[in-house]
């Protein structure tokens, strides 16, 4: 379970003042949940999926996964106690193949057959991709399948996608949407997505509406999804095709 009590986040803005961008954030994550997190842009989604990940400090508060407190752990220390992120843009790795990257993300020298296994799991055909370098030659959409069939190769307990959707054209979009639907029936662990996506929102067990640095709705998607789509800007844009956020 993912429990985060009074979380805030600051940063320096002009002159000696500071912006608040988490403001006192309470939220608890049950095990085993496919959790979509949507709201206006500026109001604190990847900020926070950021901070649950350590790719932020905190400026007070606390983040526990499973009992244990995490606020003040790096990066590496939480991946090692079993968290992923999936970045808005992923990184480049000139020079490493897609095998490479799914061994050093399954912290073991797996087989071929089992790096296909997991690229075919992201709809792509991996006799194409398995040898390939993890490049700019990549499109946008088929580096975020094969970030997430890292991902899957990991197999944590908590994954984090942030904003999977962004940058990649709509045929991308169709299968992400696929493999996201194929994820929340077999993996086994929690999914936090960042999304403003209403298709992404509609295969959601929870949805979490955040604003202004707090989390102004939560609850399970029949009953938060009909109230985005009635009053838009509840979301900023529930439908919105793409969109960066603080």
């Amino acid at each position: 379970m993912l429990e985060i009590k009074n979380l805030t986040y600051r940063v320096d803005d002009e002159g000696d003042t500071t912006k608040e961008i988490i403001d006192g954030l309470d939220l608890t994550v049950e095990d085993g949940k496919f959790i979509v997190i949507t709201g206006p842009n500026g109001g604190g989604k990847s900020t926070l999926a950021k901070l649950i990940m350590g790719v932020n400090q905190l400026t007070s508060g606390q983040i526990i996964l499973d009992g244990v407190d995490i606020s003040e752990k790096n990066i590496t220390e939480r991946a090692k106690m079993g968290i992923s992120f999936a970045f808005q843009a992923p990184v480049h790795f000139k020079g490493i193949r897609v095998i490479d990257l799914l061994r050093l993300a399954a912290g073991e020298h797996i087989s071929v057959a089992a790096a296909c296994e997991y690229l075919s799991k992201v709809g792509l055909c991996a006799k194409d991709y398995v040898e390939r370098e993890v490049n700019a030659s990549l499109s946008g959409g088929e580096l975020k399948r094969i970030e997430i069939a890292t991902v899957l190769a990991r197999g944590t307990k908590l994954s984090i996608f942030d904003e999977p959707e962004a940058g990649i054209d709509l045929w991308s979009f169709q299968n992400l949407i696929k493999v996201f639907e194929n994820m929340r029936k077999t993996i086994n662990g929690t999914i936090i997505v960042i999304s403003h996506q209403e298709r992404i929102l509609n295969i959601a067990d929870e949805i979490v509406v955040i604003e202004n640095g707090k989390v102004k709705k939560k609850g399970p998607k029949d009953e938060i999804l009909p109230e985005l789509l009635g009053t838009s800007s509840a979301v900023g844009a529930a439908c919105e095709k793409l969109g960066g956020d603080q």
